[in-house]
């Protein structure tokens, strides 16, 4: 079950507007292939409840509205209800787990608690709804108050809740004691079905998942990227991919969609995904030293089953100062460019030299490098930006003139904007599309950053991503000025697309 919408939702700073949410809750259940998604939170606002009805109303036509959920509370009739009125038929009835919990924050005792669940259950029943029921801080409860815990599952595994759903609330647990708690579980009531609901302020959420499921437990609860409170929840690439590698467990998930819906989501909460993050971070499957690139070349030395094309991704190697000719040879070939030993060694040495400076070396950049290092054009600047003027004027839409000569043939366009260089792209689809009748790629990420310090005359480097015919790659530019340094990455862009339009 991925709770990214309602337990991803309350990382800090993170707000889904409800049509977000329909576009993650359809990617999760119609790409991901999830088998349940939990949405939201019962009563919060107009706006859950306006997300949680467009959710149900999707689900409903397409036959999958019993795997979408919602959080509901013990508070008689009113969370059932709002449930009820939105369109769901599946309550997560939050409930105390342990007896910390339940004597200083609700200050009633384990008897009247039982009591109002079950007045609960019974209610969302009598509607027709499917009971799931989390006992939260169950973590502490069986550390603290084991005798609570069962006496409350004694009352509760009588009645017709469906699933009882097990969190690790404060992520206070290592997986030797999550397999000893889930195990006396399935002793106490062997056939209750159990989620666990693993937080990371250790940083062992994913280790309690495996340790949860290889004592018996029957459901698990993830979010793309591990979003979720504090540290966050459990990520669920790299869920699914342990417990297919290590474990050989079959779930429905579908592996080469993860990345395109962690990015999604990354857009989406504004939570950047560490360049590090397994199987989803920017940089995992790229080799950086030579001697790994190398490896590669004879019978993949240096490769795992995680491979970048199982998740929609590509092998990379990366281009700096710990680059060898095998990572330069490797990026050449991904070109279709060949260099004489000679050569080779003189771009070896200059990318060396960038990346000693700390300068981002894409392979993008390898043949405006090599053109550089040998004096001589090897792809040939065949886009130049003859010039170029950009206004921002208070009150007005910006606007940008340019002057570009593409193969030979000057062109001229004008075009307004919702920022300087939104004003110059278009003006450039207008000579691409308008007057060359040409496809123009389409921007699918923008970056740009400054080196730490705070100084206002620092470079900005901006990096852009690009997809063209099926195609994404980068190019980056660095300038004083930020739309300067997009231009610079933009008239890249268009060089390389040459070399497509020569295919």
């Amino acid at each position: 079950m991925d709770t990214t919408l309602r337990d991803g939702e309350q990382t800090s700073g993170v707000s889904f507007v409800p049509h977000e949410k329909l576009m993650i809750a359809r990617l999760l259940l119609e790409d991901l292939k999830v088998d349940r998604v939990e949405v939201a939170s019962a009563r919060v606002s107009d706006g859950e409840l306006d997300a949680v009805k467009m959710i149900c109303a999707w689900a409903a036509r397409r036959n999958m509205l019993p795997r979408v959920e919602v959080l509901g509370f013990v508070d008689g009739h009113r969370s059932v209800d709002w449930i009820c009125d939105a369109g769901c038929r599946v309550i997560n009835l939050l409930c105390k787990g342990s007896l910390k919990h339940l004597t200083y924050q609700l200050k009633k005792t384990p008897e009247e608690h039982a009591g109002e669940i079950v007045a609960v259950v019974d209610y969302a029943l009598s509607r027709g709804m499917d009971v799931n029921v989390y006992l939260e801080d169950w973590s502490n409860g069986m550390k603290d108050s084991p005798d609570y815990v069962y006496r409350l599952m004694d009352v509760l595994v009588h009645t017709g809740i469906h699933r009882f759903m097990l969190p690790d609330t404060l992520g206070v647990l290592n997986p030797l004691q999550v397999i000893e708690f889930m195990r006396k579980m399935l002793k106490h009531y062997p056939d209750a079905h159990f989620d666990f609901h693993a937080h990371n302020d250790y940083d062992l959420a994913v280790s309690n998942v495996l340790a949860a499921v290889l004592s018996g437990c029957r459901g698990l609860h993830t979010t793309i990227n591990g979003l979720g409170e504090r540290a966050g929840n459990a990520p669920l690439a790299s869920v699914q991919a342990i417990l297919k590698d290590h474990f050989s467990a079959i779930t429905g998930i579908d592996e080469s969609r993860l990345n395109d819906v962690s990015r999604v989501v990354e857009s989406y909460s504004g939570i950047l995904i560490p360049a590090n993050k397994p199987i989803v971070g920017e940089n995992v499957f790229t080799q950086v030293a030579g001697v790994h690139a190398d490896g590669d070349n004879k019978q993949n030395l240096y490769c795992n089953d995680l491979l970048p094309e199982r998740f929609g991704r590509k092998r990379e190697y990366a281009l700096g100062k710990n680059s060898g000719k095998a990572s330069i040879r490797k990026n050449l070939e991904d070109l279709g460019l060949e260099l004489d030993e000679e050569s080779m060694g003189k771009v070896t040495e200059r990318i060396i030299e960038l990346g000693d400076k700390k300068e981002l070396v894409t392979q993008e950049d390898l043949p405006y490098i090599i053109s550089d290092v040998l004096k001589h054009d090897v792809v040939g600047n065949r886009v130049r930006l003859k010039s170029y003027i950009v206004t921002l004027a208070h009150g007005l839409k910006p606007v940008a003139t340019l002057k570009i000569e593409i193969n030979g043939k000057e062109y001229e366009e004008t075009s307004g904007g919702d920022g300087q260089y939104d004003a110059f792209v278009r003006a450039l689809r207008k000579v691409y599309k308008v007057t060359l009748g040409r496809k123009f790629p389409m921007l699918t990420n923008y970056a740009a950053t400054i080196p730490p310090g705070g100084r206002t005359d620092a470079f900005v480097q901006t990096v852009i991503t690009w997809s063209f015919e099926g195609k994404v790659f980068r190019t980056r530019g660095i300038d004083c000025d930020q739309t300067e340094a997009a231009i610079k990455a933009t008239v890249k862009m268009l060089n390389i697309i040459e070399k497509e339009y020569d295919a």
